[in-house]
């Protein structure tokens, strides 16, 4: 059993619910998981205490959470000696503009300094329902141009759970040994 910690940056909670269906996922496998808003404050338990780490954010205006900065910058060193995923939210990850979501990924690895064992660019979600009337009003418009969905009543979810689940059984597949391999290393 390895433990793992997830820390995660969100605006709306897809993110949230993201981290928290990683954490189920691990628990599934075997792992021990704990899942940290990285807004509420320093994270309880230092990185180094766990064997891998997750770092899941969402993408807003080009840019992830502050908060999420703030923490990698803080646990870089902690990071580098560690197994490490980097799950960058956004609606760009939808396949509308792939090569944007790939560039806000890229903007907030180079900011941070950080280089994760795992990089995987995961669609969110268009919570209507979560948004004042302005920013409702400006995402209409970019869901329109990329296809998306305009329904101003109701929320879209487009996160691909299916997907999500089997990029974190390859993460940590990779990152935690299997149990027999611990044996034969003995």
């Amino acid at each position: 059993m390895a433990r793992l910690l997830i820390v995660y940056g969100t605006n709306e909670g897809q993110t949230r619910k993201i981290a928290g269906r990683i954490a189920e996922l691990a628990g599934e496998m075997g792992h021990e998981a704990e899942v940290v808003d990285s807004a509420i404050g320093p994270v309880p338990v230092p990185p180094h205490r766990y064997d891998a780490v997750v770092v899941a954010g969402s993408v807003h205006i080009g840019r992830h959470q502050r908060s999420l900065v703030r923490f990698v910058r803080a646990s870089l060193g902690e990071l580098t000696r560690l197994p490490t995923a980097f799950f960058s939210v956004s609606l760009s990850a939808t396949g509308s503009d792939l090569p944007g979501a790939r560039r806000c990924a890229d903007a907030f690895l180079r900011e941070t300094g950080w280089f994760p064992s795992m990089v995987r660019l995961t669609a969110g979600a268009l919570a209507y329902s979560r948004y004042g009337p302005v920013k409702r009003w400006i995402m209409k418009r970019i869901a329109r141009k990329a296809g998306g969905g305009t329904d101003t009543s109701r929320d879209y979810e487009y996160t691909d759970w299916a997907k999500l689940r089997e990029d974190v059984v390859v993460f940590l597949a990779r990152a935690v040994p299997a149990p027999e391999a611990l044996v034969a290393a003995d």
